[in-house]
């Protein structure tokens, strides 16, 4: 057998047993894999604490708004008159008993008031809601991208070591043979003591992306390894398409909530009109022992509190809401067109990183073969495994930059990020 045979059935036997390893690893350490990407998506609608506090407050908005449209109750009171004296009145018997009831009446529009306003905090609560959505599921898409990524670092890692391990074992035999010198052995146990030591630096990168993904998720078992793919994708690429500014989720939420400080502000502008309340009874006179009825009108007269403070302060609050609704359409248009760069920049930078990928495999491979013919000395080994490895990664930074680019155009758009 030649010496470039050998050379490709130890390399082809080296691969196998870096894949099976890893694999084999994977499966050990595996405790709760996470389901695919549309499937967690769906099951955090209802775990992930993120989107909780946003729903509870919708919940919320909603008996606020219940509790609008609720009319003031009436007052039931007892008056007793003239129980108690001197002369005639000494005991009971003139006593005057008076049976009420008081009803305010809201005048100045403030039950309608408060009605619309209710309803603008429940649109905007929602709105919120959306945007909580379409931002957790970009958030989602990212740390599920990002745990892929640690899964596929950590699995080159351990390959990488075990190449250089293979190299090292090699470059011995060859210094035991006399055809290289003791320094291509330091070199190449240098090698495998760096390789060694980004393998624990991957692993450690990759229980923190999965304790990130566990977290976001709100799941109460920690995921450990995954069951889907976003960063090798298979369907076709993503169009940016056009995006209306006005559409989307933070525009619409910040509109919403623009409108419901206006509401507020017609509140306070209402309650500067007093209320009337009404009364009427029965009055019984124990000293005859007749009847008669009473009535009674009351206002109260605004003079020191005309709520003009509270006006001032709503009237504030809507200027804040309006300069936060144009800033969220400023911000709108110039995430739009970042994200529409960066998109198709992303999709560039991962078709050349796999082209790149692909020839440094072929130049690894090739590199591999001659230095095992005695044709290549061994820094040329290590640098052409060096590019190889920058190769890979890179392809994973590149394939990590699409799903982001995806996911932020989705968040854009007001939708779930894996819905075309």
């Amino acid at each position: 057998m030649t010496l470039i045979m050998r050379g490709r059935l130890r390399f082809a036997a080296v691969s196998a047993v870096a894949i099976l390893g890893a694999l084999a690893s994977a499966r050990g350490a595996a405790a709760d894999p996470a389901p695919p990407f549309k499937a967690l998506l769906a099951q955090a609608q209802g775990s992930a604490p993120r989107l909780a506090e946003a729903a509870a407050g919708v919940r919320q908005a909603e008996g606020l708004a219940r509790q609008a449209g609720a009319r003031p109750n009436p007052t039931a009171g007892v008056t007793i008159e003239n129980f108690s004296g001197g002369g005639v009145y000494s005991g009971t018997n003139n006593a005057e008993t008076t049976f009420q009831l008081s009803q305010p009446l809201e005048v100045g529009g403030k039950r309608g008031a408060r009605v619309a306003a209710g309803r603008a905090a429940l649109d905007a609560a929602r709105a919120r809601l959306s945007q909580s959505k379409a931002d957790f599921a970009f958030a989602l898409a990212d740390a599920y991208a990002q745990a892929e990524a640690g899964e596929r670092r950590v699995t080159l890692a351990e390959e990488a070591v075990t190449l250089s391990d293979e190299t090292l074992r090699a470059s011995r035999a060859l210094v035991d043979a006399g055809k290289e010198a003791e320094l291509r052995t330091l070199q190449a146990q240098a090698a495998l003591t760096a390789a060694r030591a980004t393998l624990e630096e991957a692993r450690a990168e990759r229980t923190g992306a999965f304790a990130r993904l566990t977290a976001l998720a709100g799941s109460p078992t920690p995921f450990t390894e995954l069951t889907d793919s976003l960063l090798v994708s298979t369907a076709a690429p993503v169009q940016p398409g056009d995006i209306d500014v006005l559409a989307t989720p933070a525009v619409l939420a910040a509109e919403a909530d623009r409108e419901a400080a206006a509401r507020r502000v017609r509140i306070e502008k209402t309650r500067a009109v007093p209320d009337v309340t009404v009364s009427a009874g029965v009055r019984r006179f124990s000293g005859d022992d007749s009847t008669a009825l009473v009535a009674g009108v009351s206002i109260p007269i605004p003079v020191f509190d005309q709520n003009r403070g509270n006006i001032t302060a709503a009237q504030g609050e809507l200027q804040a809401a309006e300069a936060r609704l144009n800033a969220a359409r400023l911000d709108a248009e110039a995430d739009i067109r970042t994200a529409r760069f960066q998109l198709g920049a992303a999709q560039s930078r991962a078709t050349a990183a796999g082209e790149g990928e692909t020839s440094a495999v072929e130049a690894y491979r090739l590199t591999r073969i001659a230095y095992e013919s005695g044709k290549a000395p061994l820094v040329e080994l290590i640098n052409a495994r060096r590019s190889l490895a920058e190769a890979r990664d890179l392809t994973i930074q590149a394939q990590l930059a699409r799903v982001r680019a995806e996911a932020d155009l989705a968040r854009l758009q007001g939708r779930l990020f894996g819905d075309r």
